[in-house]
């Protein structure tokens, strides 16, 4: 189990990442369609989710409520992914979140409140 620690330390790194994360974006940005770093964080985390279900899913948690306001919207989008009744939970418990964090769609930046993003998610299902 040597290399496990390796993934530990990854899967502890996108966190982080994502746990200061100011901007939600989950594609390429701007008119060369880079990757943020977050986006590559969130990425990341989304394949752990698969390949290590339990550990992911406790740092995902953790996400939920420690992070930025962005970080918890990553963390929310993901539990949606692997846990809808979990997602749907995430999203209510930040529909009261009046925090701000700037969103990424292609060339197009925006910013949003919490509330304001976990209102449209809940509206989706």
């Amino acid at each position: 189990m040597l290399g496990m620690g390796k993934k530990d330390k990854e899967l502890d790194a996108a966190v982080e990442e994502l746990a200061k994360a100011d901007t939600l974006a989950f594609g390429g940005v701007g008119i060369a369609s880079t990757l943020l770093p977050e986006t590559e964080a969130y990425r990341h985390v989304e394949r752990a989710l698969v390949e290590h279900p339990e550990e992911a899913r406790k740092k995902v948690d953790w996400l939920l409520k420690h992070g930025s306001p962005a970080g918890k919207a990553y963390a929310a989008t993901l539990l949606d992914k692997v846990d809808r009744e979990a997602g749907r939970a995430a999203w209510e418990r930040l529909r009261d979140d009046k925090r701000e964090f700037t969103t990424f769609s292609g060339c197009v930046m925006g910013r949003a409140t919490l509330r304001e993003y976990a209102t449209e998610r809940l509206a989706g299902d």
